[in-house]
């Protein structure tokens, strides 16, 4: 693509961006603290559900100092509920790592070095709060590459990828480097979308080769595919005297070390199981649980056992599974799903 091409992609694209656009908090700061909490958290979550998360941790941790001195416990409690924890822990870390160093870095090669943060997020946090020209790619971003240069490559492939990464950065506008990365994630996350794009919407769609050929829904190809995986789970409710029981992961579960959840019959011995409360639907990466979730009666054999009054159900970190049991236990009978 020849340079003034490029110059007017990148002008119509911040162009369609400033005249209408989402209004996301960390759209309105250029700290680079808040810029990167948001990047973390939407590194597997939906924007509109991050939200909430994200105002309540800046409220309790307003600055990257205050986040170091956190306990983890009390990070992965205002974390609970948007899964993939580790980047919760990661997060802490990192903090730990400004906090040492007395400052937020302000150059790529330095924001990379910190613990759970990849090239995509140090581009975006380099490009937004600091004015540095690198381009961000991410799912959306290659699915919006792929369209418009009509390009059927498998994006599984590292040499795909790398293609991919050039093109956005040779787009990219080198003085509004944050503004255009926005512009190009927000195009691919509202019009250039994986099922069903639309193009009429989109203000690059005479420049778009996919649409010309008549393949954009096609694109990207991703041609590894994994199989899903279906399980079948059953989560016990046993309350006494208005509490409930859970059960904190053992430290060896990495991904969910610490974390209070119900017990299953299989760690809750000699329960006397009652009736089905309700089942709900549960998906971790290819994984689809079904659990269901059923009342019980039974004595805390173990140290990782302990009764929960429901004001100290916020104070401490649940699993999601455990949320949704408990948030499924609260409604009305005739409401639940069979």
């Amino acid at each position: 693509m020849a340079a003034r091409h490029r110059v007017k992609l990148a002008r119509l694209l911040i162009d369609w961006y400033r005249k209408g656009h989402r209004d996301l908090p960390w759209r309105r700061t250029s700290d680079p603290y808040r810029i990167w909490v948001s990047e973390i958290m939407l590194q597997q979550t939906r924007a509109q559900a991050a939200v909430p998360y994200y105002e309540r941790f800046l409220e309790r941790f307003p600055t990257a100092q205050a986040l170091a001195a956190a306990s983890e416990e009390e990070v992965l409690a205002l974390w609970s509920g948007l899964g993939y924890y580790s980047r919760a822990r990661n997060l802490r870390r990192a903090a730990q790592q400004v906090a040492a160093a007395d400052g937020f870095p302000r150059e790529y090669e330095a924001i990379r070095t910190l613990a759970g943060v990849g090239d995509y997020t140090a581009a975006a946090i380099a490009s937004i709060a600091f004015g540095l020209p690198r381009a961000v790619v991410d799912g959306n971003v290659m699915r919006v590459v792929a369209r418009l240069q009509a390009d059927s490559g498998n994006t599984d492939s590292a040499r795909t990828r790398e293609r991919f990464r050039a093109t956005a950065q040779a787009w990219l506008d080198r003085k509004q480097p944050g503004v255009f990365n926005q512009a190009l994630m927000e195009l691919g996350a509202t019009v250039c979308l994986p099922k069903n794009p639309l193009c009429l919407l989109c203000p690059l769609e005479a420049r778009c080769l996919g649409r010309q050929q008549g393949i954009a829904a096609q694109l990207p190809v991703k041609l590894r595919k994994t199989e899903t995986v279906e399980i079948a789970a059953v989560l016990l409710l046993v309350r006494k005297r208005g509490r409930v029981l859970l059960r904190r992961t053992e430290a060896g579960s990495r991904r969910m070390a610490g974390f209070w959840e119900l017990p299953s019959p299989e760690q809750l011995s000699g329960a006397r199981i009652g009736k089905r409360i309700g089942e709900f639907h549960h998906t971790i990466t290819h994984h689809h649980y079904t659990f269901t979730v059923k009342t019980a009666a039974g004595r805390a054999a173990g140290a990782e056992f302990a009764w929960f009054a429901p004001a100290q159900l916020a104070e401490i970190p649940i699993s999601t599974t455990a949320r949704k049991a408990l948030h499924l236990a609260m409604q009305p009978t005739g409401s639940r799903p069979h």
